[in-house]
C-alpha cells in the first residue's frame, strides 16, 4: 500500500505493508489498484505499458469531477437528465436565481466538490435560501470554487445503484444502495458524503437497465476498469440521474465487503485482465454505520491534534470482520486513530431484512469506544418507505 497524501501518510501503518513509491514495486506486482478519482491518467499509462490495472481513465475522472461533462455523457447514452445551469460567476448564478425563482440544488464542480459541506439542496420554492447560500459563498469560497452548477430539484427517492466493470462488460449482481449523507439523524446538519449505507444486491432491476446498462457501450469504448455508481432521483415520473462515482465509494466499499461472498483478489484480478468472474453475493440487505471524530467532516489539522490524534480505539470485545478500520493504525496491537480527518471505522451488519442488518452493525457499534466519536443511529430505517415506493414504481421489478 502507497499513500500519497502527507497528511495520511500513517493510515494503514500496522494492518499491512506500505512503502513510500510503488512504482518502485511496480513489476512485482501483478495487479496495480487506484483507489480514487485523479490517477486516471497515470492508471491508463499503466495499462499501455502491459500491466493489469483497476482504475480509472481521464473520461472517467471527468465524468466524476466535471459535472457538467458527466451530464451530457448520461444525455448521449439516452438517460433522462434534469434541468441544470453552470456558472463560474456568483454574480451570475444570484441573478439567475432571482429572475427564475425555484427550487435548486448547488453543486461545486471539480476538486472543491471534495467539501461535502459545499453541497446545498435548497428548501424555499422562490430560492431565497439559495440565493444566501451563494451569497455566503461569494464572500467565504470565491478563491477555491471556480464553478459550480445549479441542479433543477426533484421530489422522490434518492437511490444509487451501481456494479463492478471489467473494460468490456458489468459483473451483476448490481448494487443497490441508499445513501445518508448528512451528519445527524433524520437527514439534519452539514453534509458529510456519508455517515452510512444501506444495500441489497439485484439481478438487472428496471433502475440498473435505466442508468449503468446504458452506459456500458462508452464505458468499454473507453477501457474503463473498476467500480461504477450512478446516483439518482426515482418517482413516478421516471428515474433522473444525478451523479457519477467512477471509482470505489465510502463507506459502499466496506459494506460490499460485508455482502460479497467472492474472494476480492480473485475478484479484482479478473476485473483488471477483462475476464468474466461470477460475483457471489448474499441475500438479504447490508447495512454499514461511519463512526468519525473531530474534526469530521470538516478539514482542520488543529483541531484533529487537540481532540482525536493517536486517540486509542478500545474495544468491549475483540474486533470482527464486522469492524473496518479506516483512518486508523495498529501500534503495539493497539487501534489508534491516523490521518487528519477523523474518518475512524466503519461498522457493517447484514440480515435476511433490514432490520436484521441493522442491529448486527449496531451490534457492533456498540462494542466500540473512542473518545468525542459520534454516529448515526436511523442508518437503514427509511427502507420501509423508500423501498414501498419503488417497489410500487416497478423499479425493483
Amino acid at each position: 500500500m502507497a499513500v500519497s497524501s502527507r497528511a495520511d501518510r500513517d493510515v494503514g501503518d500496522g494492518f499491512v505493508e506500505k512503502v513510500d513509491d510503488w512504482e518502485a514495486h511496480r513489476d512485482w506486482a501483478e495487479i496495480l489498484v487506484f483507489d480514487d478519482t485523479g490517477f486516471g491518467e497515470e492508471a491508463q499509462r499503466q495499462r499501455k505499458a502491459g500491466k493489469a490495472v483497476v482504475g480509472g481513465t481521464p473520461y472517467s475522472d471527468r465524468l466524476e469531477l466535471d459535472r457538467e461533462f458527466g451530464q451530457e455523457a448520461m444525455r448521449a447514452a439516452g438517460l433522462h437528465i434534469l434541468p441544470k445551469w453552470d456558472f463560474s460567476a456568483f454574480d451570475e448564478a444570484i441573478a439567475f436565481v432571482k429572475a427564475t425563482p425555484g427550487r435548486y440544488v448547488v453543486k461545486p464542480n471539480g476538486n472543491a466538490q471534495n467539501e461535502k459541506v459545499l453541497s446545498f439542496v435548497g428548501q424555499e420554492e422562490d430560492g431565497r435560501d439559495v440565493v444566501t447560500v451563494l451569497e455566503h459563498y461569494r464572500k467565504g469560497w470565491g478563491g477555491r470554487i471556480r464553478s459550480f452548477q445549479l441542479q433543477k430539484h426533484v421530489a422522490g427517492v434518492e437511490v444509487a445503484v451501481g456494479a463492478f466493470f471489467n473494460g468490456k462488460a458489468f459483473t451483476l449482481p448490481v448494487c443497490v444502495n441508499f445513501e445518508h449523507k448528512r451528519m445527524c439523524n433524520g437527514d439534519i446538519g452539514p453534509s458529510t458524503g456519508e455517515m452510512g449505507t444501506s444495500m441489497f444486491w439485484s439481478g438487472t432491476n428496471a433502475l440498473y437497465r435505466g442508468t449503468l446498462e446504458r452506459m456500458a457501450p462508452a464505458l468499454a469504448a473507453d477501457g474503463y476498469v473498476g467500480y461504477v455508481d450512478i446516483n439518482l432521483i426515482a418517482n413516478s415520473r421516471g428515474i433522473f440521474p444525478l451523479e457519477f462515482t467512477c471509482r470505489f465509494g465510502y463507506p459502499t466499499i466496506n459494506i460490499q465487503m460485508e455482502g460479497v461472498l467472492s474472494p476480492w483478489g480473485e475478484l479484482l484480478a479478473a476485473m483488471a485482465k477483462g475476464e468474466e468472474h461470477p460475483l457471489r453475493t448474499k441475500r438479504g440487505f447490508q447495512v454499514g454505520v461511519v463512526v468519525a471524530v473531530p474534526p469530521f467532516p470538516f478539514v482542520d489539522a488543529e483541531a484533529f491534534r487537540k481532540y482525536s490524534e493517536d486517540a486509542a480505539i478500545i474495544f468491549r470485545k475483540p474486533p470482527t470482520d464486522g469492524v473496518h478500520p479506516c483512518d486508523v493504525k495498529r501500534v503495539d496491537g493497539d487501534w489508534r486513530l491516523a490521518g487528519n480527518s477523523g474518518y475512524a471505522l466503519v461498522c457493517t451488519g447484514s440480515g435476511i431484512t433490514m432490520g436484521e442488518a441493522r442491529r448486527e452493525a449496531y451490534g457492533h457499534v456498540r462494542g466500540i469506544l473512542i473518545p468525542n466519536a459520534f454516529y448515526r443511529t436511523d442508518i437503514g430505517e427509511r427502507w420501509t418507505e423508500d423501498g414501498d415506493r419503488l417497489q410500487s414504481w416497478g423499479y425493483l421489478a
